[in-house]
């Protein structure tokens, strides 16, 4: 690695989004269908479908894949700042 900052910090940096990504979803998947479905099923979205049953069925899907998309951006922003970028 020849970049601003050790291997050490790079993967503690890489683990840390890794675990903040996988908290927020935790929260849409489990919390947001399961734990907290009863209150969110009070609202209606979409073709008044309830919040609580969209997040179990396709919100949480949507959540998953946003993040992906997410933890590829940071992953090259965190590539470029370390050096480690394949390209």
């Amino acid at each position: 690695m020849s970049q601003s900052g050790s291997g050490e910090e790079y993967w503690k940096a890489n683990v840390s989004l890794i675990v903040k990504l996988l908290v927020i979803w935790f929260l849409c998947s489990y919390g947001c269908g399961i734990m907290f479905a009863d209150y969110l099923n009070q609202f209606m979205i979409l073709g008044g479908y309830p919040l609580g049953f969209w997040f179990a069925q396709q919100g949480s899907i949507y959540v998953f894949l946003l993040l992906l998309f997410i933890y590829a951006v940071r992953m090259n922003a965190l590539d470029r700042k370390f050096g480690v970028r394949e390209d």
